[in-house]
């Protein structure tokens, strides 16, 4: 198994996994009722049956979410026929009060009805080497998640990662040279933005970097928000300025170094994520530094 995006922290330096399997335990994931919008907790990885999976120290927990959907364009559209029907009933314009409650009663109505939604998201926990990971592409579905790990531990593990140059800074400037530090070399896919008050935004996919044209939009102002690397001839992957790492992917590399003896899914499912953990604590660790190392915050 493999992420494919990795939202990453440090462990808050207190925090310890001595009790997680009782404080996961607590917040296990269980259906919701017809009037529950979400539900969310955690549930078994792959087929295993333990909520906390353990592999040579490395620890994987899933986090599943049940939602409900009901488009806010069918509340409207139904919300304003019922409003036009009231106002023919009372006599007057249905005000902003009543329009809100008809929103809210006919809410009421169709939860029970509404399709819902399961969504599993896997976070690593590297507790030797002090990594917590979320593979979680929105923003939505990982503040959700971190919601989740806010109720499940007394001490709320992820501390954000800070890095002496900013991730924009940084790709701007390789983009620029069209150089980088080892083992990381530039792809093909990026995207600049501009910081004037037009905004401008321009976007490359499957385009040569190394251009003059793409040189004069950074004259030009604009910085680098995303660029696609390589690490290592190992993993692809997208860095944003935000320090957030999307469409990871292992090469074929990796994947022909990978001699997996197991015979079941259930090995390789462990195998795979040993692989991964490894092979991303390097990357990490290699990208800070290309970062100009961490920053501690005092």
């Amino acid at each position: 198994m493999w992420f494919k995006n990795v939202r990453f922290f440090r462990l808050h330096p207190d925090w310890t996994a001595d009790s997680i399997d009782d404080d996961v335990a607590k917040h296990a994931f269980t259906p919701g009722s017809s009037q529950d919008p979400l539900s969310l907790g955690w549930a078994p990885a792959h087929d295993q049956t333990d909520l906390v999976h353990r592999v040579n120290g490395q620890i994987l927990l899933t986090a599943k979410s049940e939602k409900k959907l009901l488009p806010s364009t069918v509340i409207n559209q139904i919300a304003r026929a019922r409003a036009k029907d009231k106002e023919d009933e009372q006599g007057y314009k249905v005000g902003r009060k009543q329009m809100k409650e008809l929103k809210e009663d006919l809410i009421t109505e169709l939860l029970p009805r509404a399709f819902s939604v399961e969504r599993l998201v896997s976070v690593w926990i590297d507790p030797d080497n002090r990594w917590l990971a979320i593979d979680a592409a929105a923003a939505a579905t990982a503040d959700e998640v971190m919601g989740l790990i806010a109720k499940t531990f007394a001490i709320f593990p992820a501390v954000p990662v800070y890095t002496q140059q900013s991730p924009a800074a940084a790709m701007t400037s390789w983009l620029a040279d069209f150089s980088l530090p080892y083992p990381f070399s530039i792809d093909q896919d990026a995207e600049l933005r501009g910081s004037g008050e037009s905004r401008s935004v321009v976007r490359y996919a499957h385009h040569n970097l190394d251009s003059d044209e793409v040189r004069a939009h950074i004259a030009d102002g604009k910085q680098c928000t995303r660029l696609a690397l390589t690490w290592a001839d190992k993993i692809s992957f997208v860095l944003t300025d935000g320090l957030e790492l999307k469409r990871l992917a292992p090469t074929d590399l990796l994947t022909e170094q990978q001699e997996l003896d197991a015979q079941d899914e259930a090995q390789v499912f462990d195998a795979e994520f040993l692989l991964m953990s490894a092979e991303i604590t390097v990357l990490l660790n290699e990208l800070l530094d290309a970062l100009g190392g961490e920053k501690i915050p005092v």
